[in-house]
């Protein structure tokens, strides 16, 4: 039976895609927004692995990268702060800017 691809492989290929890239920072965001940490840790964590590297974004933000892995681990409850700081620096190295809606909520 063939191996299949990893899910890091996969992710890391795809966020080679300005599109999908910007999306999936999205998501990550949108997450943290509706209260899901655990999700848009996960998330930030595969971003960063595909694209900046938590070496350079160590730099970028004047932090050690063991801490910054260890801020997205699912066992840490990081600070709001450093978490926008990375979502922040994120969208300045991708050119973008992630703007938050509020739409009316539907009665269940």
């Amino acid at each position: 039976m063939p191996l299949t691809r990893s899910f890091r492989e996969t992710i890391t290929e795809q966020l080679a895609s300005v599109e999908f890239r910007r999306e999936f920072l999205r998501e990550a965001v949108a997450n943290m927004v509706a209260g899901d940490l655990e999700t848009a840790k996960a998330v930030l964590r595969e971003y960063i692995n595909g694209t900046v590297g938590f070496i350079a974004l160590g730099d970028a933000l004047s932090k050690s990268p063991k801490s910054l892995m260890r801020m997205l681990s699912p066992e840490v409850n990081p600070q709001a702060r450093n978490l926008f700081d990375m979502v922040a620096l994120l969208q300045k190295i991708d050119c973008m800017v992630l703007e938050v809606h509020a739409v009316k909520a539907v009665a269940a």
